[in-house]
């Protein structure tokens, strides 16, 4: 399977690194040409907001960063995650998130939750606010509100878009696998050094049985430590089998091989189980990597010195 790499090194020497944010929107199969041009327009608008709203703070703190970033993502109804969630069987929107800094490696994360607008700024509240990890279903939403999380009704969430997928997959009698691969993510390297990831999603078109993917598992589709930051996009369960997110980081800690050259072979191994995606990630020394193996992947990357780039297509 073709790796599509996009890959960064920093050369500054003071600060010794840049700061930097990359974000996802998701990776998928499509291929140029058959994304409509008004879904183009409605993703690279969503990424460039994401990223200037959240350059700033690279300033002060990694995990603010992320947080803004993918919050803008999950307002925008081109993304799988917050407005744009994709349908489970049932005909409802079933979202998770995590979030995690590298520093402390103190982490927050919800799962199955519905009605809350923006489930990453809950799973922040869960990493901040209470002496668990992971907070699923009505649980996590109680827990939302008594932290004044902004709950949405039904009809924000509606994406006529969406609906026809759910629609579409229903009648031709498809697992969903090989297609809607979307999550939204995000990793940042402070001006202090900090490493922190996000991400956040609305799942697999038509799931069922309260099925959760690698999203909001720590180590899976988002890992943050002091060597590196990961967010994760696409078949979630083969992500969970191989703990993705974690062994980069780990092979990040123990190894000398470069950032980009572990990212892409984990995603070989991803490949070798019979799934496919894509991944963002920085070490602590501002080095990045954006590679995926699907037609497709949502991205872009800014520093507070640089205007954002952005791209959708290898």
């Amino acid at each position: 399977m073709t790796i599509a790499k996009a890959t960064g090194n920093s050369h500054l020497s003071t600060p010794r690194f840049q700061p930097r944010l990359l974000i996802h929107g998701g990776a998928g199969t499509l291929f140029k040409g058959r994304l409509s041009p008004e879904r183009e327009v409605l993703a690279r608008t969503g990424l460039q907001q994401a990223l200037e709203q959240a350059k700033s703070a690279l300033e002060h703190s990694a995990l603010e960063a992320v947080s803004i970033a993918v919050s803008v993502l999950e307002d925008c109804p081109a993304f799988n995650a917050g407005r744009g969630a994709v349908y489970t069987h049932e005909g409802t929107q079933e979202m998770d998130a995590a979030i995690m800094l590298g520093s402390t490696q103190a982490a927050g994360a919800i799962a199955g939750v519905k009605g809350i607008k923006n489930p990453i700024q809950a799973a922040r509240q869960v990493l901040e606010h209470s002496p668990h990890v992971f907070l699923v279903g009505s649980g996590a939403e109680t827990f939302a509100r008594e932290r004044g999380c902004v709950f949405a009704e039904p009809a924000y969430f509606h994406s006529d878009y969406r609906w026809q997928q759910l629609l579409s997959i229903r009648n031709s009698q498809s697992t969903a696998l090989d297609h809607n691969l979307g999550t939204v993510g995000a990793v940042a390297l402070d001006a202090h050094g900090v490493l922190a990831a996000a991400t956040s999603t609305g799942g697999m078109t038509n799931k069922r049985y309260g099925r959760v993917g690698d999203s909001p598992l720590i180590g899976c589709g988002t890992y943050a430590s002091p060597w590196g930051a990961i967010s994760a996009t696409g078949h979630g369960e083969y992500f969970i089998r191989s703990a993705f997110a974690a062994t980069i980081a780990n092979r990040l800690r123990y190894s000398k091989t470069p950032l980009h050259i572990i990212c892409e072979e984990a995603l070989e191994d991803i490949a070798q189980l019979g799934g496919g995606g894509g991944v963002i990630a920085l070490d602590a020394q501002g080095n990045f990597a954006m590679p995926f193996n699907t037609g497709r992947m949502y991205r872009g990357t800014v520093t507070l010195s640089s205007s954002p780039e952005i791209d959708i297509y290898a």
